[in-house]
């Protein structure tokens, strides 16, 4: 992506592709596939002292951000996350740092917040109902302070100590060593990402005053098109890199016409989910009155336009872009999963619509 960068975010950028390269390249993702946590505890932390889960906390707060642009700094790690497919809870973890910090007491920053930045304790952010749909809490019920319903596809649910639930009337962080927490795994199309359904019987929780979910949303929006867009040009790179070494009939196949129209095709969309991309990080960072539009549009957009690029990668690659030990398949889960995480394209547009009234 192309955020015209300071001199300290590009510091940043470079601090951070070199730590991935070097402590979990895709080789190594590929070995935690089968880990039922899908990460290392030690690699979590050691992403939390690069500040990866600060950059929406206030520097009063034990956080703090390389440019003062909490949202942009965090698109520049999730553009990397996605390149080259990591695990773990970024998103989650930062809506749920970003909304303490936001909204939580004076004692709910002070206990919690540092465990959050620091990555001591893993924290999750549950909005969905267990379809994975979007219900705006109405799957969990509270009385007298206590939760009960059903959270589904949480994020790292089966690894978290904290979770931060939205139910119908607000949201509560929730404790995951409580007796009335139950924790189911599933089974996801992204290799890297853990997902679980959460169940709450009569769970005691924590009341986060004025959170805001559709603020939420749009930070969650803006890192997943951030790192769609990261997994985006990581298959170009690699496909255009293809069809400069495949030769057949003698040449190159990226000298033949229908591979450089599909290859400039899908470089002009690739360029525009980036710029849309751009759009979305600073409006979300900004937080104007057309937040929602600019995070709406760029979600509908990436989210349709990178199920197209990756089909298109996979066809220049033939039938080597099959096979279990190339990468590019990696790439496409992670893609498709973010297409849908936090709304498909279809809800969107749907969005964009009620906004103006349609």
């Amino acid at each position: 992506m192309d955020l015209d960068l300071t001199d300290d975010q590009q510091l940043f950028h470079e601090t951070t592709v070199r730590f991935i390269e070097t402590e979990l390249p895709i080789t190594r993702v590929r070995e935690l596939h089968e880990d039922p946590r899908g990460h290392e505890e030690k690699w979590l932390r050691s992403t939390a002292e690069l500040g990866w889960f600060a950059m929406l906390v206030p520097e009063a707060a034990g956080g703090g951000s390389v440019s003062g642009h909490g949202v942009l700094d965090a698109a520049i790690v999730a553009e990397s996350v996605g390149r080259f497919v990591q695990p773990g809870p970024f998103i989650p973890m930062n809506v749920v740092a970003a909304t303490i910090a936001e909204h939580g007491s004076d004692e709910q920053r002070a206990t919690l917040l540092p465990g959050v930045a620091g990555a001591e304790v893993l924290a999750t952010w549950a909005p969905f109902d267990a379809s994975g749909a979007w219900d705006g809490g109405a799957g969990v019920t509270v009385s007298g302070g206590r939760l009960s319903g059903t959270r589904g596809f949480v994020q790292d649910g089966q690894n978290a100590e904290l979770i931060l639930v939205v139910a119908d009337d607000g949201q509560y962080l929730v404790r995951t060593d409580d007796p009335g927490v139950s924790v189911e795994p599933l089974t996801s199309l992204d290799l890297s990402k853990r997902f679980a359904e959460v169940t709450l019987v009569d769970v005691p929780g924590e009341r986060i005053e004025g959170a805001d979910l559709d603020r939420q949303l749009h930070i969650a929006v803006a890192l997943s098109c951030a790192e769609t867009v990261g997994a985006l040009d990581a298959m170009f790179t690699m496909t255009v890199d293809y069809a400069k070494d495949r030769i057949a009939f003698g040449r190159p196949i990226g000298s033949f016409q229908a591979i450089k129209h599909v290859l400039a095709d899908v470089g002009l969309f690739l360029e525009a989910c980036k710029a849309m991309a751009v759009d979305a990080a600073r409006a979300v960072d900004a937080n104007g009155e057309d937040v929602a539009t600019r995070a709406s549009m760029a979600a509908s957009f990436i989210g349709e336009q990178a199920t197209e690029i990756a089909q298109q990668c996979l066809q220049v690659h033939g039938g080597i872009g099959y096979t279990w030990e190339h990468d590019l398949h990696l790439l496409m889960r992670r893609t498709r999963v973010n297409s849908a995480l936090y709304g498909e394209p279809t809800w969107h547009r749907e969005r964009l619509c009620a906004a103006q009234g349609l």
